[in-house]
């Protein structure tokens, strides 16, 4: 959708639909009153008569404005406004491009970007409005043969109460806009399935698509070259499948050359089956978006090729399938990883840490300041934080806070649990260096504990992104979490310009 940022008189201003806000106990908002009082105080009278309230998820749409130069108004439910914080703020906004999509409206002035949002500032505002927005317009239908009809809306304007202000605000919307640009080309590639998205096709799309952008280098390593690496933990997940690994490394330079890069890794497993310890059969379709670390890492990329800050980053993606076979990894077996440390494997769905730790190893090489790994990781994590936070653990408190701080920012949260060395002896095992689980108690923590053993001579944090990396029932699909969260990160490292603030 086209999103633009201008200064408005919601009385004067023509279009197919003006949308504001309402707070409860029918309490208009500035633009709502200042339309009322053109209307002759009709709005008022509408909500006196119970036609809305203002609960949060409701909507009332008046299809003729009267008098007015605009043809509709939509009049949005927003909650108490005493309470109307970052979730109320992206309900409405959602609940207006719901309710506008279904009706023939081509263009709308949004006004619910000026309404005043808890300790949030007018930037923050129009670009989470931004990212809210596109992701809300995004839907994945490339595989139906009968695509659904696309809705008529196609530019909305965002009000900017204060016309001095705009400038800034346009600088917002850039960076929401390639926020949620970012997402929605993570979720685009988690929503395939796994006979479309193999690890050849996430390499060649990262390749076509990330290399169009300015500054921005991607070279795909095929098997041959994993095996001169010795990369025997990622290799040994691969051979399982008839689909050949593929190590994808993007190389994003926005600094000078000399600037050490924030290193990004990105757990690739376009299909988990897992392997000869496989997974019960419910759900088991889900396991296509265990990929989804890998998306949000080649979404990141995405936002800087559009973006263009000031910071070189460094992606590392490996991919591959995790399938059942004569040839694949079988209780018991023992690995050797890229570091030469040895992996007993005793399961072999705890694949994602066997190929993430080869990545990790490889990415010592670009000397980086910071290295986080993103990854669908356990289903402890799950159980433990539910859908809302990524897990979040790390060796260097200093990276952790300012990823804890980036993800308040963006909205986009994640919570930190403990890597106490206690839990390392869950790992150990008799015939090799170490075990790849811990047992059953805090397995998230324990699957963290495993790749700190890789990261030692590291700045490192990992996401465990289980439980937020996609949505299931009947609104299955993939988030593009954690594409905000990084997004901000990254940004709060190129100066005031680019801090969503």
């Amino acid at each position: 959708m086209e999103l633009t940022v201008k200064t408005t008189l919601p009385p004067a201003t023509r279009s197919d639909c003006l949308v504001v806000g309402v707070f409860e106990r029918r309490k208009l908002s500035a633009a709502a009153q200042e339309l009322d009082a053109a209307l002759g105080g009709r709005l008022t009278a509408l909500l006196k008569h119970g036609d809305l309230d203002g609960k949060e998820g409701t909507h009332l749409l008046l299809p003729e404005a009267g008098d007015l130069p605009a043809r509709r108004l939509l009049l949005v439910g927003c909650g108490k406004e005493k309470d109307f914080d970052t979730r109320r703020y992206r309900k409405a906004l959602r609940t207006a491009v719901s309710a506008l999509k279904k009706i023939h409206v081509r263009e709308a002035v949004n006004y619910l970007p000026d309404l005043p949002v808890q300790d949030r500032s007018l930037p923050w505002r129009i670009r989470i409005a931004a990212e809210t927005i596109q992701q809300a317009d995004y839907r994945f239908d490339r595989l139906k043969s009968e695509k659904d009809k696309p809705p008529a809306l196609k530019k909305m304007t965002l009000n900017v109460i204060d016309k001095a202000r705009l400038n800034q605000a346009r600088q917002a919307l850039a960076i929401g806009n390639a926020i949620a640009g970012g997402a929605n080309f993570a979720r685009e590639l988690g929503n395939l399935p796994g006979n479309v998205c193999t690890p050849a096709y996430l390499a060649g799309t990262a390749r076509k698509t990330l290399r169009a952008f300015p500054n921005m280098n991607v070279r795909v390593l095929k098997q041959k070259d994993i095996e001169a690496l010795k990369m025997g933990a990622f290799l040994s997940v691969a051979r399982g499948s008839r689909q050949p690994p593929h190590l994808i490394v993007v190389e994003y330079r926005g600094a000078a050359r000399d600037s050490r890069p924030v290193a990004l890794v990105g757990k690739g497993i376009t299909f988990d089956s897992g392997g000869i310890s496989i997974k019960p059969s419910a759900a088991m379709d889900e396991m296509k978006f265990d990929m989804c670390g890998a998306a949000g890492v080649l979404g990141t990329m995405h936002m800087l090729g559009e973006l263009q800050p000031p910071i070189n980053v460094v992606a590392v993606v490996p991919t591959c399938e995790n399938m059942p076979d004569g040839n694949a990894n079988k209780p018991g077996d023992i690995v050797t990883s890229l570091s030469g440390q040895t992996i007993e494997v005793l399961n072999t769905d705890a694949e994602g840490r066997l190929i993430l730790c080869d990545a990790l190893t490889y990415t010592e090489r670009f000397k980086p300041k910071a290295v986080i790994d993103v990854a669908t990781l356990t289903g402890a994590c799950v159980i433990a934080l539910g859908k809302h936070p990524a897990g979040l653990l790390g060796n260097d408190e200093a990276l952790i806070r300012q990823i804890l701080d980036a993800g308040e920012q963006a909205d986009d949260r994640a919570w930190q649990l403990p890597l106490w060395e206690e839990y390392q002896d869950q790992l150990k095992s008799n015939f090799a260096d170490m075990a790849n689980i811990g047992g059953r108690e805090a397995g998230a923590i324990t699957a963290a504990c495993f790749l700190a053993r890789f990261t030692k001579k590291l700045k490192w944090a990992h996401l465990d992104i289980a439980g937020v990396a996609w949505e299931s029932g009947s609104k299955k699909g993939a988030t593009g979490r954690p594409v905000a969260l990084l997004s901000q990160y990254l940004l709060e490292q190129c100066g005031k310009r680019y801090r969503l603030e």
